[in-house]
């Protein structure tokens, strides 16, 4: 029988603290190990964007086009055949926006050196509050002294003839790489889902991956269809509003509308910026300059909070600030591709995590019954709560045995409360107490 080591001896305050310390430092290991690790993949992002970002992009599309090849397979119809199908559609959808593109734009852009005079005209309004702001910072230069002298800066000239020249390999490469990788993920879906089912060596892994499967291709393509249909409708709205309302080159907003709305919050951002400066080049009047932008803010508006809810639903509804942090860090990370596929990675991530981190709802042993007029989340509440209330009762059961109530006792005090009269209905001369 080990005996208890004396109050008076250090070994067991010294042992303490030495596992003390261990537990400290190790618990410092693992987390200096995942900050090392979440930089080196963000390292690894960020340099290997040429590879990596055309690659995720394609498989995000074919995510997206996965029912129209299940569709053709269904017909009897190859695998390489259905998804060499599926990359054609896909490019004469594309092909279908150069051209819908094309000659609006280049349009706009031989109007691009009035509508700039126009906004150096309009930009002289402010030169006198500019050249007040100018004053000022003179003064306090006065103030403060400008011994350092103005900082000299060279203008280097570029050309831009050059510079699209060693750009057009890379955005060559960059197609290359996205088609052959759409066509192949398309092509091999299947023995990519049996390759990693079979490397899950239980039946509960196999079974989680094969459910994280199915939950990314299914929220992933319903998510992209629908929101394709809804920016579509976007467009059209916002085209024939801009139409209606005489704005030139209807067409082309709509279309730009539909394509930036698949970028939430900066797509509606830069939208309104190029509503805006394209009525101050072309329009004349307040009104007129920002009746495009009033149209569209009010479309936006109606889509996003009465639109998209009913059409895609609340499981499909994501946090605005995950939104938001995730089109920031992809913009961070690969630029306007990490914006495009920012809110499809982000439902991915979730997806993952709800199966291989599954929640579950705090419920009691006694779950509350719903009244009428209860919302869910007072449901959920008054279930956390009588949870709560379990546990303390447990704890106060087991810290004092002798007041524990049996299962009869329980029973008994329940078939009493549900038998005594109502408050104020007793029969005459009975007991007060008996109404307690």
């Amino acid at each position: 029988m080990p005996f208890p080591i004396p109050a008076s001896s250090p070994r067991r305050p010294q042992s303490l603290q030495d596992a003390q310390l261990e537990q400290i430092l190790a618990n410092a290991a693992r987390l200096s190990m995942i900050l090392i690790g979440g930089v080196v993949g963000l390292a690894a992002l960020h340099i290997g964007q040429v590879i990596l970002a055309p690659v995720a992009l394609a498989v995000v599309v074919g995510l997206m086009f996965g029912p129209v090849a299940d569709a053709l397979e269904r017909r009897h119809v190859p695998p390489a055949l259905s998804a060499g199908v599926v990359v054609l559609l896909f490019v004469a959808l594309i092909g279908l926006g150069v051209v819908l593109f094309a000659m609006p734009l280049s349009e706009w852009i031989g109007r691009a050196p009035a509508i700039w005079e126009k906004l150096r005209h309009e930009f002289v309004n402010l030169k006198e509050p500019l050249q007040g702001l100018a004053n000022l910072q003179e003064q306090v230069k006065g103030m403060f002294g400008d011994e350092g002298g103005a900082m000299p800066v060279t203008v280097e000239d570029g050309s831009d003839v050059a510079s699209m020249a060693m750009l057009a390999p890379t955005l060559g490469a960059h197609a290359a790489i996205f088609l052959a990788s759409l066509y192949f993920f398309l092509a091999t879906r299947e023995h990519i889902r049996v390759s990693i089912l079979s490397v899950c060596v239980s039946r509960r892994m196999r079974w989680r991956a094969a459910h994280i499967f199915r939950d990314v291709e299914q929220k992933v393509s319903r998510f992209l269809l629908s929101v394709s249909l809804l920016n579509f409708g976007v467009g059209v709205a916002v085209g024939l509003s801009m139409w209606a309302i005489g704005m030139p080159s209807p067409v082309l907003w709509g279309a730009l509308a539909a394509v930036l709305n698949f970028i939430p919050y900066v797509g509606q951002a830069v939208m309104v910026v190029i509503l805006l400066a394209v009525g101050l080049g072309t329009q004349t009047g307040l009104e007129h300059i920002l009746l495009p932008v009033g149209c569209y803010l009010v479309i936006n508006f109606f889509e996003g909070q009465i639109i998209t809810p009913h059409f895609i639903g609340h499981t499909l509804t994501l946090n605005p600030f995950l939104i938001f942090l995730s089109i920031t860090f992809w913009l961070w990370a690969w630029g306007p591709v990490g914006g495009l596929i920012a809110v499809p990675m982000l439902l991915i991530i979730t997806s993952v995590l709800g199966h291989v981190l599954p929640s579950r709802p705090v419920m009691p042993k006694r779950p509350v019954r719903p009244r009428p007029g209860m919302t869910e989340k007072e449901l959920v509440l008054a279930n956390a709560a009588q949870a709560v209330r379990e546990k303390a009762e447990a704890e106060h059961t087991a810290a004092d045995p002798e007041k524990a109530e049996t299962p009869e006792a329980r029973r008994a005090e329940r078939i009493r409360r549900r038998t005594r009269p109502p408050r104020g209905t007793a029969p005459t001369g009975a007991n007060a107490s008996q109404e307690r």
